[in-house]
């Protein structure tokens, strides 16, 4: 990322043209993607969010098709850190920043984070369709295509220190036991506020939580707590 940094410091001061080539691994940019989708407020959340998906399926199948779906999903993993960085989000999202300073940061983004050249050749298309901007969302939708597709569950495991491998190992196994998944794909997340303990979200759209934090024993605390008071009031 440091590359990355200095790219973005120096992007201010003329540039040559980046050399831009659409290759065969992915289909034709303007009949085998989304086309851009305009639309305002909650519509047009709605019409990003499929656009989003639209495209993470092209980027899957064009994965499938190489036969190179676990590198692309450890590439869209990488593309997430890049992207949350919010001053690269915001530099794509410029609408007057220019296309060539775009496809230069593109080429150092693939440069330092080692990405497949289809995954590059995405990048550049969602660039030129001026659709670079919903790239998060995009990583979001890719992953459950892939975990569909896998058959993976994903487990998001919050906790306050991070925690050693045999330990996610386990909670991986419990969640396979769960909800009968063939592969358990375990992401963690530090999250001080829960003090102690950690918590499990799995399920569709993580709709499942086991919450094993102190914070959530503090809560249930306050609340019989609360309780009690109104009980003895009455």
């Amino acid at each position: 990322m440091a590359s990355l940094q200095q790219t973005m410091l120096s992007l201010q001061s003329k540039l040559p043209p980046s050399s831009f080539h659409i290759g065969g691994s992915l289909p034709m940019r303007k009949t085998a993607l989304p086309l851009r989708i305009r639309g305002g407020n909650a519509a047009g959340a709605r019409m990003s969010a499929t656009a989003a998906g639209s495209y993470a399926m092209a980027l899957a199948d064009v994965a499938k098709r190489n036969d190179t779906l676990e590198l692309t999903s450890a590439d869209v993993e990488k593309l997430e850190k890049v992207f949350s960085d919010p001053q690269v989000l915001n530099f794509f999202a410029n609408p007057t920043v220019e296309l060539e300073k775009k496809r230069l940061v593109i080429d150092e983004i693939v440069k330092s984070s080692s990405l497949q050249s289809h995954t590059s050749n995405f990048l550049n298309i969602l660039v030129d369709a001026n659709r670079i901007n919903i790239v998060t969302d995009i990583v979001k939708e890719f992953e459950i295509v892939y975990n569909k597709i896998t058959d993976t569950q994903l487990a998001e495991v919050r906790s306050v220190v991070k925690l050693e491998p045999p330990q996610l190992a386990q909670i991986a196994k419990q969640v396979q036991k769960l909800t009968g998944a063939k592969n358990v794909r375990v992401k963690t997340v530090l999250d001080p506020s829960l003090v102690a303990g950690f918590t499990i979200r799995y399920g569709d759209s993580g709709s499942k939580l086991i919450d094993m934090s102190v914070k959530k024993q503090l809560e249930d605390i306050a609340a019989q707590l609360e309780l009690g008071e109104i009980q003895l009031a009455a």
